[in-house]
């Protein structure tokens, strides 16, 4: 199955990914080509495509059939759900999700993109720039993916036209500008024969850059999380039973940012108290330095009151804390938003509940317009809200920090996640 030793896997760097595009500009090609010419396709699964193509009676092995899993996929020819793929190289783990491109999925494709290192976007090379591409590129923007990879695709289609390559490349340039993308790639790719896919094209000598696995082998990540401003959301408080350590009270959770180290004098909010850092642990051991997104357990030098919930920052560099939240929200409900409705919020590992207060615009995705017309809110809509909490939230504005700055809603009559926001 992989073409690598498993001696150092779990010490791989991971990097996620997520694809987007327009219905037949070739996502679930793409993905089924990058895992078949990187040799992380089971024997049985590749039997199973071979044997489903011929059935449908297509001249080339359907590698979109590896990723279309959902039965209604497979016969609309379409991606409906988010699929999740796990390869690697040699050099780095990844984990894949592929997202829908209907308008309809936007909500599927916010979920695929929340997390995501980068993102790849499809471009039909026949038809240019389209409606959804601009969507799909305002939400990468809007999620403030740190990086993004411009595939056009079908390049064999057009004769592999230097020119035409260009153009396209020209157009998506001047509408980057407007939604201030800014770190982005363009590789011409044929997904359908595998050109610059894993494999170097014979058929564009005039494209000097990478393939796509070596674009994704070799982006720079380590930045790609907050470094600067230290957040530790306390997820768990523990106190062994064991006598023999029952002196013993740790802190754990995930780093949300900057670098903490043993000696640091760190605040616990909501109480306000100082206190040192007296050791972190992993679960390896001691460890000298935790950063995001490290999984990690504090000690402290003294015996505070501290639950789930809370966070420990610095006290020169403290997070917002406030009840009254301006942000950018997907609704991702059937049921429309409820204006001056009740609902329950998870914010890092702080559970509170809120009030819709006001909907302060709409936008419309396809052409980013501002839509001021009352509070309609429905399924996919992105909208500008403000909210007000029931106790504080100690939030940084999510341009600065994705993990502190995000948050879901929840009904909690029926305890199902319908909005997700971005604090502005």
């Amino acid at each position: 199955m992989s073409e690598f030793s498993t001696n150092g896997y779990l010490d791989m760097e991971l990097l996620r990914f997520t694809t987007a595009g327009s219905v037949d500009d070739g996502k679930s090609t793409l993905i089924g080509r990058l895992l078949y010419d990187s040799k992380s396709i089971f024997e049985d699964q590749l039997e199973a495509v071979k044997r489903a193509s011929i059935r449908r009676g297509n001249e080339h092995i359907d590698l979109a059939l590896l990723t279309d899993g959902l039965r209604a996929e497979r016969e609309q020819g379409i991606t409906i759900d988010v699929a999740y793929r796990y390869f690697a190289t040699p050099k780095r783990k990844f984990i894949i999700a592929d997202t829908p491109g209907h308008i309809q999925y936007t909500r599927n494709m916010v979920t695929g993109a929340s997390t995501a290192n980068a993102a790849i976007i499809l471009i039909d090379a026949r038809n240019g720039l389209t409606e959804q591409t601009r969507r799909h590129s305002y939400i990468a923007s809007l999620l403030r993916i740190p990086h993004v990879i411009i595939c056009i695709n079908k390049m064999d289609l057009m004769d592999f036209s230097e020119q035409r390559f260009n153009e396209i490349k020209a157009d998506f340039i001047d509408f980057a500008g407007v939604i201030q993308l800014v770190d982005y790639t363009f590789v011409p790719i044929s997904a359908l024969l595998g050109d610059n896919v894993v494999d170097a094209s014979v058929n564009m000598p005039w494209y000097d850059g990478g393939t796509l696995r070596h674009v994704l082998e070799t982006l720079e990540i380590g930045n790609d999380n907050n470094l600067v401003d230290p957040r530790f959301p306390v997820q768990y408080v523990i106190r062994p039973l064991s006598d023999e350590f029952h002196d013993y009270r740790g802190y754990a959770g995930r780093v949300a940012g900057g670098i903490f180290k043993p000696g640091d004098e760190v605040v616990v909010l909501p109480s306000m108290l100082k206190t040192r850092i007296k050791s972190i642990d992993r679960y390896n051991g001691p460890c000298e330095e935790a950063w995001a997104p490290m999984s990690v357990t504090f000690t402290l030098d003294d015996d505070i009151d501290i639950s789930r919930g809370d966070m420990l920052a610095k006290a020169d560099n403290l997070p917002i804390a406030t009840q009254d939240v301006d942000m950018m929200m997907c609704w991702m409900s059937e049921q429309p938003m409820q204006l001056n409705g009740k609902y329950a919020i998870k914010h890092t590992t702080r559970d509170v509940r809120c009030v819709i207060k006001s909907v302060n615009y709409k936008v419309n995705v396809s052409t980013l317009e501002h839509i001021h017309d009352g509070s309609n809110v429905g399924l996919n809509d992105i909208a500008s809200v403000s909210i007000r909490t029931t106790k504080p939230l100690f939030v940084d504005s999510y341009s600065k920090n994705r993990r502190t700055g995000s948050l879901i809603i929840i009904d909690e009559a029926t305890n199902r996640t319908v909005g997700v926001g971005m604090v502005l």
